[in-house]
């Protein structure tokens, strides 16, 4: 099933839905406990879609493909690097990537998104696949100057704008051999293999919940394959899973002074 959150035009307000055969409809309910669906009755290219879930945070892995982390000549790291985003750094399919002032050079990660449907702590490995609701696609958007600059990634990372997720959460997508591409106004940047990980998802998740409790809504960005490159206003980013979706946000500058 695919879910969608989407601003519904009768009720003036967002909810939850769900994608049939190139339609969304309501759905009632939790997406993680009881839910009742409505026909799917708006065609998908007449709704604003809105980012697929609200997570409490989005827990990210750093230098996750071996050729990703030689491009910046860095070591591959013997147990997962992880560092957050914050939820205001959240946007949904078609919103702007906002550049901001202090930085002079932006940079697009393509990445599969891991959602975690129940709360988690201490899972091993071979229980993994219980917790995860499904996956979406991610861009983790970073200011590789301040990432560098700084010794840390907070900053680099977490600016608004700087996590756009979308355009649906798959709970039926396989995610052990896909693809995960990036374009730039059409052009090929990126392109990646899920099998090329260094850590494989259900590695991941019992490390992340060794460290802290997951929450229905979390997200896990995997990592990203290499050939991360420049944003510029103007540009238009495609963020592509193969047999998940595309995640395509405009980016602009930011129109305020530091």
């Amino acid at each position: 099933m695919r879910w969608v959150r989407f601003w519904d035009p009768e009720e003036n307000r967002g909810r939850y839905g769900w994608v049939h055969e190139g339609r969304v409809g309501r759905v009632h309910g939790s997406p993680w406990d009881e839910f009742e669906r409505e026909e799917a009755r708006w065609p998908l290219e007449e709704v604003r879609l809105l980012a697929p879930v609200t997570p409490s945070k989005i827990v990210c892995v750093g230098r996750n493909y071996a050729a990703h982390a030689a491009e910046h000549g860095a070591e591959v790291p013997t147990t997962p690097l992880i560092f957050l985003k914050p939820p205001s750094a959240v946007i949904g399919p078609g919103e702007a990537i906002v550049l901001p002032p202090q930085s002079q050079q932006v940079e697009h990660e393509a990445e599969l998104a891991v959602v975690i449907g129940r709360r988690a702590r201490w899972v091993r490995a071979d229980q993994a696949w219980e917790v995860v609701w499904g996956y979406t696609v991610a861009n983790d958007v970073t200011a590789r100057d301040l990432q560098r600059r700084d010794g840390q990634w907070t900053r680099a990372k977490g600016f608004d704008t700087f996590a756009p997720l979308g355009p649906w959460v798959d709970t039926d997508f396989d995610p052990t051999d896909a693809a995960v591409m990036a374009r730039v106004n059409g052009e090929e940047r990126q392109l990646g293999f899920t099998r090329e990980m260094v850590f494989p998802i259900p590695q991941l998740i019992a490390y992340i919940t060794s460290v802290m409790t997951l929450l229905p809504g979390d997200v896990i960005l995997t990592g990203t394959p290499a050939g991360v490159g420049p944003l510029r206003p103007g540009d238009v980013v495609e963020v592509e899973v193969e047999g998940l979706g595309v995640l395509r946000n405009p980016v602009r500058a930011e129109t305020r002074g530091v």
